[in-house]
């Protein structure tokens, strides 16, 4: 019979940083070797006293890293985040012990181009994918022949967790680029960047970037109605399902679905 002591790491927060009033960021330490490929998840869980909540969640930090990075927007009612939200350094998680998912980059296909799109969390495996990347470069095992362009959407300018990171990157490094936008620059009166939902914003930097259905991969990560326009917009634009990759964090209920689309 296999334990939950077998499947599990009982894992450390080492680091917590609240970067807006629901979203924060957490690095934790296994106590033990985790491999994974940049893109993938984790399930993390807390044990109550009748049972044990888990979830999966896209790793941000690069698997250079000694400690695993996760980034989380608190979901007042759901089953394991205001769980997660409760603890802080030093405290324990649950943390299985094998990492999951396909959504990593292509780098089999021979097609150079990565458009990254994603809302708020779902920038995590793409921080994970540019911190891999720039670790390498640095160290000459990757020569900057693939690509990255990175659209990142929030409501807001402070729901960007890695804004700051990734636009440093940007600046000095030739093969990304990095464009936030918000969705309502009404509430951020001091926002001078992109404005608009990030799935408007696909065909604009699509053609200024020159990425088409014949020449790009198109990855989307978050929310799963943002997912769902892009990939309709990106089909429009010549995409095939086999240069599609997509990694939905939830799925809506009709209340959520109506709200978000208010």
């Amino acid at each position: 019979m296999t334990t939950s002591e077998d499947k599990h790491y009982r894992a450390r927060i080492t680091k917590r940083v609240d970067l807006a009033p629901e979203l924060w960021m957490i690095r934790i330490d296994p106590g033990a070797e985790f491999k994974f490929t940049p893109g993938q998840y984790a399930t993390l869980g807390v044990q109550g006293e009748d049972k044990r909540s888990e979830r999966p969640y896209s790793i941000a930090s690069s698997p250079y890293e000694r400690e695993i990075e996760f980034f989380f927007e608190l979901v007042p009612h759901g089953e394991l985040t205001p769980k997660i939200y409760s603890l802080k350094t030093g405290d324990e998680l649950l943390m299985r012990k094998a990492c999951k998912g396909r959504f990593v980059l292509d780098t089999v296909s021979g097609r150079k181009n990565h458009l990254l799109i994603c809302t708020v969390t779902g920038v995590a495996p793409y921080v994970s994918f540019v911190r891999t990347l720039y670790k390498d470069w640095k160290e000459g095992k990757f020569k900057g022949d693939h690509k990255l362009f990175l659209l990142n959407g929030a409501s807001r300018s402070w729901e960007f967790g890695y804004s700051n990171e990734l636009q440093q990157y940007a600046a000095e490094v030739p093969w990304l680029k990095y464009v936030p936008t918000v969705s309502r620059p009404w509430d951020d009166a001091g926002w001078t960047g992109e404005k608009g939902r990030v799935d408007e914003l696909i065909r604009k930097y699509a053609d200024a970037w020159g990425i088409t259905g014949d020449n790009g991969v198109g990855y989307l990560c978050g929310h799963p109605e943002m997912i769902e326009h892009g990939k309709g917009i990106l089909k429009r634009i010549g995409f095939v399902k086999e240069f599609l990759r997509e990694e939905i964090y939830w799925i809506p209920s009709k209340e959520t679905a109506a709200e978000a689309r208010a």
